[in-house]
């Protein structure tokens, strides 16, 4: 399903190791949550910027999971901070925002620790312009921590489009009116990979006020379009 085929490692193997080892010595509520659910939904906070963004966007997406998969779902968003040791045994990590991002000693220090290990996160840039305060200062963030050449532009045909629904590529926004440019200049999704395994995507198409909406008014919409959002979290879970 994931690039993670036939390795014979997925990201739910990584969780459970995680688990096992310094959340169960540590983190024991940790233990407990992974025993009850296969999917939780956590956002990080961070000490920069405006971390709390999109408030609504959780309960869309954990709804349209609950609607589409067989996974057991926690129906609660978890916030964790990103220095919190906690976050290193989440399955799926969202963070967000549109101003300043500049990590501390120890958020860098669990951000690079989570990606690298084998982790998942989100990274939505929320800002209209192209090229605002949130994707500059994050982008130099991964720059500084991943190289000059971290996230690279995803391929069409990646795993990731084709993990549940299939999708020719990353779907455009319609609801924030992109017209600044965002649709048109990035057509594109980026990501880090680490050992053949997508840790970090990264968008700049502000897909968390795309779905920063009353899960309930998904019934008025021709397409539902957190479809796409299920797509990222079965492939977080599964490659």
């Amino acid at each position: 399903m994931g690039v993670g085929q036939g390795r014979g490692l997925t990201r739910h193997d990584f969780l459970r190791a995680a688990v096992a080892t310094a959340a169960t010595a540590l983190l024991p509520r940790a233990a407990t949550a992974a025993g009850a659910y296969d999917f939780w939904f956590t956002r990080l906070r961070y000490q920069s910027g405006d971390w709390d963004v999109d408030q609504r966007m959780p309960s869309n997406l954990l709804t349209s999971l609950v609607d589409y998969t067989n996974l057991r779902v926690d129906p609660k968003e978890r916030v964790v901070a990103l220095a919190d040791p906690r976050m290193l045994t989440a399955p799926f990590c969202y963070m967000a925002g549109h101003r300043l991002v500049e990590f501390s000693a120890a958020e860098r220090r669990n951000f690079e620790r989570y990606v690298r290990s084998g982790g998942f996160v989100l990274v939505d840039d929320c800002n209209h312009d192209i090229d605002g305060l949130f994707a500059q200062s994050f982008e130099r963030q991964m720059r500084a921590i991943f190289g000059p050449k971290a996230l690279a532009k995803l391929p069409r045909k990646h795993p990731l489009y084709t993990s549940f629904f299939k999708f020719d590529g990353p779907p455009n926004t319609g609801f924030e009116l992109n017209g600044w440019g965002d649709d048109l200049v990035h057509d594109y999704l980026r990501g880090i990979t680490i050992d053949g395994r997508l840790g970090l995507l990264y968008s700049n198409k502000d897909y968390g006020c795309e779905w920063d909406y009353d899960w309930r008014n998904k019934r008025f919409l021709a397409q539902d379009n957190t479809k796409f959002a299920v797509n990222i979290v079965m492939y977080a879970l599964n490659a």
